[in-house]
């Protein structure tokens, strides 16, 4: 059979909110060059790649790796809650706890009591620095406009005064790109309901700025918790779509909380199906790796 590829919104409750991701159920790992070629036909920030295999305990387990326009990245929040959801309500999976093997190692999603999907995710630690060469001027601000910033191993924060201030950021995107970070997290004390709010820009990986972006959490809750006393943060991306995230740090570990929407679904024509070849072990690896 072809296969099915399927569009859904994260981080939202209703579609053409939060943030789009391509979802691809395959029975065996294609070539890289293939998943890269339909990542730039899907032109999402983000398309997943699924393929099941047997954890070394015997439990069911998946393979899961993103993909942007131009390159395959380490970790991807909202693309692994499309990837969960798709299993919930797609593929009749009625496991509560979903385990994948990706290459930031073993990451679960877990459906709550009140339907959200939560993910299992490592934390991002941050270190009080500044911005790196280039990056607020690519934003658009002055040194004077900067409140506070970190680095973490992915992502710089540069925090501003207000949701207002990062409301109004306008970067040069050929500047940022230039800039010595590869992406960057502008932050801001929340309001009303929310503890935070962000934006994120990510340019040199091909997305420009990205609507709600849950590995920036990762980054983001240990940046926010011990400012603001408190392990569990509700958070919001305030990009033009916008999302909302549940952020809980605990430990070396975040947890992200968020709901989806099916967008749509297709099949892949026989045009675009990879080349038969035979079944890759690096899922069964990496799980063993990580049992």
């Amino acid at each position: 059979m072809r296969p099915e590829l399927v569009q859904i919104d994260a981080f939202c409750d209703r579609a053409f909110r939060g943030n789009p991701a391509a979802i691809c159920l395959l029975d065996r790992a294609p070539g890289d060059e293939w998943m890269q070629e339909l990542a730039l036909e899907m032109n999402l920030s983000e398309t997943a790649y699924l393929v099941p295999f047997e954890l070394p305990d015997g439990e069911p387990g998946w393979s899961l790796r993103w993909f942007t326009p131009t390159v395959e990245v380490d970790l991807c929040g909202h693309a692994t809650l499309a990837a969960a959801h798709y299993l919930y309500e797609h593929r009749s999976v009625d496991r509560p706890l979903l385990r994948f093997a990706t290459r930031s190692g073993e990451v679960t999603a877990t459906r709550t009591a009140d339907g959200w999907i939560e993910l299992d995710f490592p934390a991002d630690p941050t270190r009080p620095a500044p911005p790196p060469a280039g990056v607020v001027e690519a934003l658009g601000l002055d040194h004077g406009e900067v409140v506070g910033s970190a680095v973490g191993s992915h992502n710089v924060v540069v925090e501003l005064a207000s949701p207002e201030h990062v409301r109004a950021v306008r970067p040069d995107m050929e500047a940022l790109r230039a800039a010595d970070a590869a992406s960057v997290v502008v932050t801001s004390v929340g309001e009303g309901l929310y503890d935070m709010v962000s934006r994120y820009f990510a340019p040199r990986y091909g997305i420009p700025e990205d609507p709600v972006t849950g590995s920036a959490h990762c980054t983001l809750a240990t940046y926010w918790a011990p400012r603001l006393g408190k392990e569990d943060l509700l958070a919001h991306q305030a990009s033009a779509r916008g999302g909302v995230v549940r952020v809980g740090l605990r430990g070396e570990r975040v947890k992200l909380g968020g709901q989806a929407v099916t967008v749509f679904k297709a099949r892949l024509t026989d045009v675009a199906l990879p080349p038969r070849s035979r079944p890759s072990s690096r899922a069964r690896r990496a799980g063993a790796d990580r049992a």
